[in-house]
């Protein structure tokens, strides 16, 4: 079964935000980003989203967790679609 594509939850004539998806999927497709990084890349976001305060790079609150759930939506439908391995647990 093929995997669909996220429900967009922001604006989705947001052109940087197609770009940012177009890229991550491209990345992933030439094996440049592997699915640990992606789940990195999901943590991350959330973390800033979660501790707005010690952020060393401020943006908006709403934005940030806005970024959360975009970026784990696209690493869920990516997941899905191109598999590989997960983060190791330490």
């Amino acid at each position: 079964m093929m995997a669909t594509y996220p429900d967009l939850q922001t604006d989705p004539e947001d052109k940087n935000l197609v770009i940012l998806q177009s890229l991550i999927c491209l990345l992933r497709e030439k094996n440049v980003l592997s699915r640990a990084d992606i789940e990195e890349l999901c943590d991350t976001v959330k973390r800033r989203a979660n501790d707005h305060a010690s952020d060393p790079l401020p943006c908006q609150i709403s934005g940030a967790k806005a970024a959360a759930t975009e970026v784990a939506q696209i690493g869920d439908y990516i997941g899905r679609k191109y598999g590989g391995k997960h983060r190791r647990s330490i």
